[in-house]
Order: structure tokens, then C-alpha cells, then sequence
């Protein structure tokens, strides 16, 4: 059995990594995992805990008291304020010393400079000290280790004026590192917040306040106005519109009366309520979204792993250099050992690895986390990372592109009382396409009369009469012989090619008019092929089991680059495999039930479906709210990520590689080493949390 904890306290990547090591290393620690991003620890139940809070302890990181009165994320925040805040005071006590040392110079005694020098810098560095301590005497070469190095060598070359700065420098750097994943768990907590706590159930007529975690398939619950909705429910009385922004990311309230599901999380906005709740919190939509959100946040990218195994080379290849640029120039041209080993140190410090370890998780959290506030459930970092590769998309049609309802498209009427009779035959129908032609009469203001009599035709369409007049509906072979004319039947074929279903309306000697139905585009779907092509997919591709008249009118009307018509399921799955065979990597978007087969063999599947259980369970990334119009939005999101990422990792290898090369003629100082590297950090981190500011048009769309 694992146990999940909360952790407080976990500012930086790399101890993270260390810390997970040495748990692993304790008895039945094998399968205990750090999660950095989120702050959590998942630990066998065999493990000690004592253990392992004394190698948390090492590194200042503490396990949350869940048993507090307090929620877990108020007590981690609670927390990591009060750390930060000891840790800016301890560094503002620690400039004003250095400041004061610094303006007294030989006005006090060396004495007195000294111990000023040594106390600010201890009060700034002491926790980095003992700890790089403790791991010089292990062999162990960590960032500390680097840091400890070179504050022992400076004091010990008498430079305390800069040996004092870095401590300072490398203590606010501390602060500043661990701001960035702050910032960004701060943005993921308030998407957590949605999550309601209490439901207000009804038994016998009688309201009481429970815990979520109490509720019950088939339980009543009360909603009132501005209150959350528990659990997935159905309404069983009343009407209100809902606010299902935290879910789908839907702006606008939607409407919902008897019978209609909610999802838990919605605020009701209008009147009371009552629901029957048919899911347990733990099984409902938003508890799942916000489960995979979480463990998004943990799933390392390539480049994240790249640069995990980059950084274990990496520190002991600059402990090597550090070393060969303090004593090779002395002991081999005899140059000034003082000047050589003060080089030496400054290669130290450029060599931490805190920019180039943050480069990638703040920007890939924001990434998600942004994402999930517009309604885009995003699975883990390497789909996000490949969202902003893709350059082929493979679309389902029906249901995707299309509503799945069906409209009338084309309308030829050689008869003034064609719609009337139409509209009268459709009037008791529930067939999809008696809706869409009685709609279609409402819109054109026909007001809807009955038939004296009608009967349905089984496969063929529907006969009626009216004031003892025969009448026929349906498709061609419905309409008697006689009622056909060289122009009806020209005008059909004319719609047939077009890709129409046709639907006549005739008497026993004539055709009335005829309709070319179809199934309706998304209003927004040409506006989403043009937006995919200016952000850079080469080939938006159209898969459909309709017959190759209509792909081809739809694909025209809306912009596809390619089509395939007259595919079942099983072979959209072949041409999905077909493509990347062809042309390389494709993603698919499709409704999450009937394309799972070719969503799955996708390099990346992507499913629209109002989050339910199937579109979440197969798809790599989950469009909530079904508007295609997110998904550009989304691309263009994980487009950055990856343009930040290699700037990041390009700038804090190249910062590090100009002062590097500075130590060549010994221009390296100790003052420029901390605030090249703390210069990079700052910068990757703000321009990693830039990814988290939506536009305006995320906000209302």
C-alpha cells in the first residue's frame, strides 16, 4: 500500500531529486516517488516515517499535518510564507551589515570588519554551508557543494567583501528559484479551489450539511443560489442556469432543467434546486480533471529528461574545470596562485545548474495549468511538448466538425402549399429530419397545422391526407410514378451529387418541392481551419464514413486540405496509420467513442466530448466544452512552451559558457559568476510564468 503526504518547504528541482534518492535508499523505499511540481511525496506504508522526516529535514522540507484543523494547501502555504519570510529577513539583516561594514571600511578595526563580513554572510549562507558541508565530506557534488567550496575559498583568500555578496546573492537566488514553481503551484491551487467540500443533503424533507466524501449514489441534495454543485447529479426539480466554467471552461451560463445532467464543481446562479447525485466525488468529472491535471504536472518531457541527465554530468565535469583553472595556470607557468584559485571559485558558482534544472517544469506547469482554466484537460508534459510539434491534423467529421444534427441545407419548392403540407407530415415525428424540416417551416413563419390522417412507411417516408387528398413524403421511392417530372428528377440527382440526403413532398400527381438535408457545420469550423493553417499545420485532414459527394462538398466549404470518405471505424484506424507511414506524425480529433480505435494509434489524440468518462479515458488532451475553437488557442499555448523552454535552456547554457570563457584571461570575478547565474534563473523564471497570462479571447470564448 502507498500513502500520499503533502510536503511544504520543496523549493528546488534538484534536492528534490536527492531528497527521493536517499528515501529510496531506506528499507521497502523502492517505489517512493517526489513529486516536485506538486509538492506531494508517495511513500510506501512499510517505510519509517521518522526516517524519512529526518532526510526531509536535511533540506528544510517537512511533511504537512493532515490531522490540522486546516485544509492541506492552507497549511503548505502557511508554511512556505512563514519559511520565505524568515529566509528575506535573514537576507535584509545580511545586506544592511554588508552595507554598513562596507561604508565603515578602515574607520573600524580589521577585527570588527571581519566578524561583521562573516555574520552576514553566516546569517545568509549557513543552511547552504552545513549542508554543502556535509556532502563534501560524502563525495556528493550538489549545488551546496559548489556553493560551500567557494565561500571557504574566498574567506580563505581574505576576499569577505565578495565572499559576503555571494552568500547574499546565492540566498536570494534560493528565494527566486523556488518562486517560479510557487508561483505556479499557487496558480494550480486556485484551480483546485473549485473542488466543493460540503453538500447540503435531504432526508425525510430535513436539510443537514455533510462532507463530500460522505455522499451517496442516489442521494438528494439542495443547491441553492451561488452554491457548488457536490458531485455529478442529475436535476430532479427546478431550473437555474450554471456556471461550468471550472469544468469546460464555457463562459456563459447554461441553462439546466428536469432531467439534465450537472457536473460537480458548477455554481448554481439562479434558484433552488434539487439533484440526484449519480457519481461518488472521487468518480465525478471534476475530480478526475483535477487527479490528471495533477499528475499532468509530473510527467517528465524529453527535454526535461535531457537535461535531468545533462545536470549529473555536468556538476562534477565543472567541479574538474574549477579545479584545472586554480591550480593548472600556478603550477604550470607559474602565474599568481591567489588570482588563479579566486578563478577557480568564480567557475564554482557560474557552474550551478539552477537555471538550466528550472528551464523546463515552470513553464511546462503554467502550460497545463492555463490550459485546464480554458477547459483543456492536457494528460502530461510530453503531450504538451508535442501539441506544439504537430503539423498534421486527422478530423472526424460527424460530431467533430459537424453537430450531428441535421439541417436543411437546400430547399426547391414548385408548389405555394409545399411547406404547409411538409410541415404538417413532419409535425409528430421525432426523427431527427422531421426536426430539422419543422424548424426549418417555424423559421420561414409556417404556421404548423395537422394531417385528417398519416401513416409511416417503414424504411421509405410517411402517406397522409388532408380535405381527401393523398400525400407522399419521404425518399424517391415513396413518391408514386405519376407525380414525376423530367425537372423533379433532374433537380434530384442535382442534389444527390451535392451530397445531400433528399427528402420529396408530393401529391399523387405532383412533386410539392423537395429538401437537400444535411448534417450541420459547426459555425465555427471554417474559422478553425483558417487558424490552424497561420499557426503552421501543413495538412488538416477529414475522415468521415459519408459518401465521397458530401466530404468533398463539406471538405470545400470549410477549407480541409484532404478527405477520405466511406471509411467504418476500424479503417480510419488504417488511414490514420496510412498517414504516418506517408507523411510522418499526425494528432486526431475526434468525439471519443466511436474513433477510440484511431485516437489511440494517433501520435496524439485529441477528444471533444463535455467530459465524459470515454473522451477522458482515451485521449492524450480532452476538449471539455465542445468548441473547437480551443484547440488553436491550446497549440498556440504549447507553441510558446517550447519557444521558452529552448530560450531558457540557450540562455542559461550560453550565460554560462561566456563567463566560463571569461576565466581564459582571468576576467572572471566573483560579482559578475552570481549575478550571471542568479541573473538567468530570475529570467527563466519570470518568462516561464508569462505562459500562465491568458488573452482575452480565453477569457470569453
Amino acid at each position: 500500500m502507498m500513502t500520499e503526504y503533502r510536503l511544504t518547504g520543496l523549493s528546488c528541482a534538484h534536492c528534490s531529486e536527492k531528497l527521493e534518492r536517499e528515501i529510496r535508499n531506506l528499507d521497502h523505499g523502492s517505489e517512493a516517488k517526489i513529486f516536485y511540481n506538486t509538492s506531494k511525496l508517495i511513500l510506501p506504508d512499510k517505510v519509517p516515517l521518522t526516517a524519512v522526516e529526518k532526510i526531509l529535514k536535511t533540506e528544510n522540507v517537512a511533511i504537512v499535518n493532515s490531522d490540522s484543523s486546516q485544509s492541506e494547501d492552507e497549511h503548505a502555504h502557511s508554511h512556505e510564507h512563514g519559511n520565505d519570510k524568515k529566509l528575506l529577513i535573514q537576507l535584509g539583516i545580511s545586506t544592511v551589515l554588508f552595507l554598513a561594514a562596507f561604508i565603515l571600511g578602515d574607520k573600524i578595526p580589521w577585527g570588527a570588519s571581519f566578524a561583521i563580513y562573516f555574520v552576514a554572510a553566516g546569517l545568509s549562507g549557513y543552511q547552504t554551508f552545513f549542508k554543502g558541508l556535509k556532502n563534501l565530506f560524502r563525495l556528493k557534488f550538489t549545488i551546496d557543494t559548489l556553493m560551500t567550496v567557494a565561500l571557504i575559498g574566498a574567506f580563505a583568500i581574505g576576499d569577505y567583501k565578495e565572499g559576503t555578496v555571494v552568500a547574499i546573492l546565492f540566498g536570494l537566488n534560493e528565494y527566486l528559484e523556488g518562486f517560479g514553481m510557487r508561483q505556479a503551484r499557487k496558480s494550480m491551487s486556485e484551480l483546485l479551489k473549485v473542488a466543493p467540500k460540503t453538500a447540503n443533503i435531504l432526508v425525510n424533507g430535513e436539510v443537514s450539511q455533510i462532507p463530500i466524501s460522505k455522499l451517496q449514489l442516489k442521494d438528494v441534495v439542495l443547491i441553492r443560489a451561488g452554491e457548488k454543485v457536490p458531485s455529478d447529479a442529475t436535476v430532479i426539480e427546478g431550473a437555474s442556469s450554471f456556471n461550468e466554467a471550472a469544468i469546460t471552461g464555457e463562459s456563459m451560463p447554461v441553462e439546466k432543467q428536469i432531467g439534465d445532467a450537472l457536473f460537480g464543481g458548477s455554481i448554481n446562479n439562479e434558484g433552488t434546486i434539487k439533484a440526484e447525485i449519480s457519481a461518488l466525488y472521487e468518480d465525478s468529472s471534476l475530480a478526475k480533471i483535477l487527479h490528471l491535471v495533477e499528475e499532468a504536472q509530473e510527467t517528465k518531457t524529453p527535454t526535461e529528461l535531457f537535461i535531468d541527465k545533462f545536470a549529473r554530468y555536468y556538476t562534477p565535469a565543472i567541479m574538474l574545470f574549477a579545479v584545472m583553472i586554480a591550480f593548472l595556470p600556478p603550477l604550470l607557468f607559474g602565474a599568481d596562485f591567489s588570482k588563479w584559485l579566486y578563478e577557480g571559485l568564480a567557475v564554482l558558482i557560474i557552474g550551478c545548474p539552477c537555471a538550466l534544472i528550472l528551464s523546463s517544469p515552470v513553464a511546462i506547469v503554467s502550460g497545463i495549468t492555463r490550459s485546464a482554466k480554458n477547459g483543456v484537460l492536457i494528460k502530461g508534459g510530453v503531450f504538451l511538448e508535442q501539441l506544439g510539434k504537430i503539423k498534421q491534423i486527422a478530423f472526424d467529421k460527424t460530431g467533430t466538425l459537424t453537430s450531428g444534427k441535421p439541417v436543411v441545407a437546400e430547399m426547391i419548392k414548385y408548389n405555394d402549399h409545399f411547406m404547409d403540407i411538409a410541415a404538417r407530415m413532419e409535425s409528430d415525428s421525432l426523427h431527427p429530419i422531421a426536426s430539422a424540416i419543422t424548424q426549418k417551416a417555424k423559421s420561414d413563419g409556417v404556421k404548423i397545422g395537422k394531417m385528417d390522417s398519416m401513416e409511416t412507411i417503414a424504411g421509405k417516408g410517411l402517406v397522409g391526407s388532408l380535405a381527401g387528398v393523398s400525400y407522399f413524403m419521404g425518399n424517391e421511392s415513396q413518391i408514386p410514378d405519376g407525380a414525376w417530372d423530367e425537372r423533379a428528377r433532374s433537380d434530384v440527382q442535382s442534389l444527390k451529387q451535392a451530397g445531400y440526403t433528399v427528402v420529396v413532398t408530393a401529391s399523387e400527381s405532383q412533386i410539392l418541392g423537395m429538401f437537400g438535408i444535411r448534417d450541420a457545420l459547426r459555425p465555427e469550423s471554417r474559422e478553425l481551419i483558417s487558424d490552424l493553417h497561420q499557426i503552421g499545420v501543413t495538412n488538416t485532414i477529414m475522415l468521415t464514413g459519408d459518401h465521397v459527394k458530401t466530404a468533398e462538398k463539406v471538405a470545400s466549404e470549410i477549407g480541409m486540405d484532404t478527405y477520405y470518405a466511406d471509411l467504418l471505424p476500424e479503417q480510419k484506424l488504417d488511414q490514420i496509420q496510412k498517414i504516418q507511414s506517408e507523411t510522418g506524425k499526425v494528432m486526431m480529433v475526434g468525439d471519443g467513442i466511436n474513433d477510440s480505435p484511431a485516437l489511440a494509434t494517433a501520435d496524439l489524440g485529441i477528444a471533444m466530448g463535455k467530459g465524459t468518462d470515454s473522451a477522458i479515458e482515451v485521449a492524450d488532451v480532452v476538449l471539455m466544452q465542445d468548441h473547437l475553437l480551443k484547440l488553436p488557442i491550446t497549440i498556440r499555448i504549447a507553441k510558446k512552451v517550447r519557444k521558452i523552454i529552448g530560450f531558457n535552456i540557450a540562455f542559461a547554457l550560453g550565460l554560462k559558457i561566456l563567463a566560463l570563457l571569461l576565466t581564459l584571461p582571468g576576467l572572471l570575478t566573483l560579482w559578475m559568476a552570481i549575478m550571471a547565474d542568479m541573473g538567468a534563473t530570475i529570467i527563466v523564471t519570470l518568462l516561464s510564468l508569462t505562459i500562465l497570462i491568458r488573452t482575452k479571447e480565453e477569457k470569453i470564448l
